[in-house]
């Protein structure tokens, strides 16, 4: 039988209004966005439901709202008695997965998630980093174009390895101009410019994570009962020590999600389980592995199909 992975959608995925269903109708749903108002002391849950999204979408923001939306809608698919055999997250949803799987309580990742977004927010002044999608250039050739802008002078990384032929840099400003146009005149097809409040998973995010460890270290954090895909390393990891340093690092390292995907299959993952607002997870799994099977879950009625479906399956 084919082993089952939950995964969770990082930054990008998060829409006002996301999780009010599930909220309105299950006490489950409702008392994870009380919780997280408490422990934030600050009206999140609202921010989620009414908007404004220009508000949402301050990174500071977003990242607690997706923790929470992603817990809420976890906590009423659990009810169908789907089981993880592994999971991981996109980025930010890594602590989506961290609190799946018992390493963190709720209330520290929010807490924790909250800090990380105001951290990444101060680490480089608004318009000075940026960050852009490549689209159809292997992965090999766009890492020595950052490589020779960075050694101009003008810092860029691969930040997000999400899929063939889909790779997000980040860096300065500068960086991601002169990258951009060195990576079409070396054959990607396509390079957008993303709408984002930083340069996240750069060697400029070194000062945020530096600040960062200091609220991890605060933090008390358990091994993983169920095991954790890191983005960092795209292996398997369970000891908290590990968990945390790899956290730190998250900040200013690519995210693997490729390699993540290809990982779970490897370990005989066939089932994808994205649980969270959107598909966007779905949409990359799906470029990474044609043969396997991948539901989204972000409402009550994805829930219960997706479980249905699941359970026929096996």
């Amino acid at each position: 039988m084919g082993k089952i992975a939950f995964v969770f959608p990082g930054q990008g995925s998060q829409t006002v209004g996301m999780g009010k269903e599930l909220a309105e109708h299950y006490e489950a749903a409702s008392s994870l966005f009380k919780k997280a108002d408490e422990k934030l002391n600050f009206p999140l849950s609202q921010l989620i439901f009414e908007g404004p999204k220009e508000e949402l979408t301050l990174t500071y923001n977003t990242q607690p709202a997706l923790l929470t939306t992603s817990m809420a809608l976890l906590e009423h698919f659990k009810q169908y008695g789907v089981k993880a055999d592994y999971v991981a997250g996109h980025s930010l949803g890594e602590y989506s997965a961290l609190v799946a799987s018992g390493v963190l309580t709720f209330e520290d990742a929010v807490y924790a998630v909250r800090k990380r977004g105001e951290y990444m927010q101060e680490a480089v002044p608004a318009g000075e980093g940026a960050m852009a999608a490549v689209l159809g250039l292997d992965r090999k050739i766009l890492a020595e174009v950052t490589e020779a802008v960075t050694k101009e002078g003008h810092s860029v990384q691969l930040a997000n390895l999400n899929c063939p032929g889909q790779i997000v840099i980040s860096g300065t400003a500068k960086g991601i101009e002169y990258a951009c146009e060195r990576a079409k005149e070396a054959g990607a097809k396509r390079a957008i410019p993303l709408d984002v409040s930083g340069p996240f998973h750069s060697e400029l995010m070194k000062p945020a994570a530096d600040k960062f460890s200091e609220c991890l270290e605060a933090i008390s954090m358990e091994d993983a009962k169920i095991p954790v895909i890191a983005n960092v390393s795209a292996d398997t990891v369970e000891q908290k020590e590990t968990i945390q340093k790899l956290l730190i690092e998250q900040l200013y390292s690519s995210v693997l999600w490729e390699d993540s995907v290809n990982k779970m299959v490897e370990l005989g993952v066939d089932t994808f389980v994205e649980i969270g607002p959107g598909k966007v997870l779905a949409g990359l799994v799906k470029k990474i592995n044609r043969n396997v099977r991948i539901f989204s879950v972000y409402d009550e009625e994805t829930s219960k199909s997706a479980a249905a479906a699941i359970k026929e399956g096996n």
